[in-house]
């Protein structure tokens, strides 16, 4: 199996590479075309002049070096005697040349150019010196240096852009499945450790559907199999009803209900986490629907025509949910409800002036079967009201909170989105 690190590092030496060919290449076409012929024609011009220097008189030793001068453009000449004074020069002064002895020919380049300095037969040294010509390469190599990093960038792309589509895949069906999407998968290509990630992303993404879907097939055959049971056992309570005790008879309907309730909201509860529901999305009333429910409930209600895109029956059962909590939980006060435009959102609001609950509490009391300290198990419920108003509100695109009430009390407080806001997509799925 190829490692990721060995793509990484096959890439960048692949670049390196391209790099250092094309660096070659600049060399040879640009600047060693430069320096070879600058050397060919200062080796010969120096060598030609040596021979004639050798024999050549003071007198005439400027005229040949003059016409050195011309024959290579830009350059400073002159001839030193062995004891380093200057015996015929040309162009700028030139400093006596230094170790010149045991050696006929020397190159060095200086702050001020090249500089060659070349020993005559006669002991005389020869020094020239010629500006380094700047002018015609630079601009060239410049612009072959930017070709070589584009050259460089273009190649690499494609390698860099191949090793990272996989992993932006990934990360795709990873947010898709932890938002529900169970039956994403990614594509396994390769053989490193990114097509082994996948792979055991796939693997895992395939057994925790199958534990989904027991879990759906376990919790529906339950709630059937609780409910025909309860059917008879409410059936005998109905024939029982001429001689059995009047308050046992009545303990025992509400033991029932009780039970039937609890069956259908751990149903609910568990299609809504897995988002297997059927939702029919569409514009609902939720000041009707409010008002229909507090009226069940003695409830006051304050509030204007808001409209909400939803689920009405899910939207009817977290009005509901929020009534009950506030009847059981309201230590018989007065419930008070208002549903009100917030800027781009809807609140639903439920107050009621019961004993409150504790700050570490306001959110744990919308996990499943969690009873606040100091709930009497006679108060009723089964712990899965709130989770369920939690569920549901985001189900919707939205929130609960639980908040003190100024002057003593809870307030739930739901936040919907406005339907002139909505965009129309709801995490809407089949069952």
């Amino acid at each position: 199996m190829r490692r990721l690190y060995q793509h990484i590092y096959a890439a960048l030496l692949l670049s390196l590479c391209v790099f250092a060919v094309l660096a070659g290449l600049l060399w040879r076409y640009v600047l060693g075309e430069v320096q070879t012929g600058n050397r060919v024609g200062i080796d010969t011009a120096l060598a030609e002049v040596a021979m004639s220097a050798s024999t050549a008189m003071p007198s005439d030793l400027a005229t040949t070096l003059l016409q050195l001068q011309k024959r290579l453009g830009r350059a400073d000449i002159a001839v030193f005697s062995p004891h380093g004074v200057s015996v015929a020069s040309v162009g700028a002064p030139l400093p006596p040349p230094e170790h010149a002895k045991g050696r006929s020919f020397k190159e060095r380049l200086t702050l001020d150019g090249w500089v060659w300095t070349f020993a005559l037969s006669d002991g005389r040294v020869l020094v020239l010196r010629r500006p380094t010509d700047y002018d015609e390469p630079i601009p060239s190599v410049f612009l072959l240096l930017g070709a070589t990093l584009i050259a460089v960038a273009i190649g690499a792309y494609p390698i860099t852009r191949r090793l990272t589509r996989r992993l932006e895949g990934l990360k795709k069906a990873v947010d898709g499945f932890g938002a529900g999407d169970l039956s994403g998968r990614v594509d396994v290509s390769g053989k490193d450790e990114v097509a082994a990630l996948a792979d055991s992303f796939n693997r895992m993404a395939e057994r925790i559907g199958e534990l989904l879907s027991a879990h759906k097939t376990l919790l529906a055959n339950a709630s059937h199999e609780l409910r025909s049971p309860l059917a008879r056992l409410r059936m005998g309570a109905e024939m029982l009803q001429p001689r059995a005790d009047k308050w046992l008879q009545q303990e025992f309907e509400s033991n029932i209900a009780e039970l039937d309730g609890l069956v259908g909201e751990i149903l609910l509860a568990s299609r809504l986490e897995t988002l297997e529901i059927v939702t029919e999305m569409h514009p609902v009333d939720l000041l009707a629907i409010t008002a229909e429910e507090c009226a069940a409930a003695d409830a006051s209600l304050e509030g204007e025509p808001v409209t909400v895109f939803g689920e009405p029956r899910l939207l009817r059962r977290l009005v509901r949910n929020l009534l009950d909590n506030a009847r059981r939980y309201g230590g018989g006060s007065a419930i008070e409800v208002s549903l009100a435009r917030r800027g781009d959102a809807i609140r639903l609001s439920v107050c009621d002036r019961g004993p409150g609950v504790a700050v570490e509490e306001r959110e744990r009391i919308f996990e499943p079967f969690y009873r606040p300290v100091g709930t009497r198990e006679q108060e009723g419920g089964v712990g899965l009201g709130l989770a369920l108003v939690r569920q549901i509100a985001r189900h919707h695109n939205g929130d609960v909170h639980c908040v003190a009430r100024p002057g003593g009390g809870t307030s739930f407080e739901v936040e919907l989105c406005d339907l002139k806001h909505a965009d129309g997509h709801m995490p809407a799925t089949t069952s």
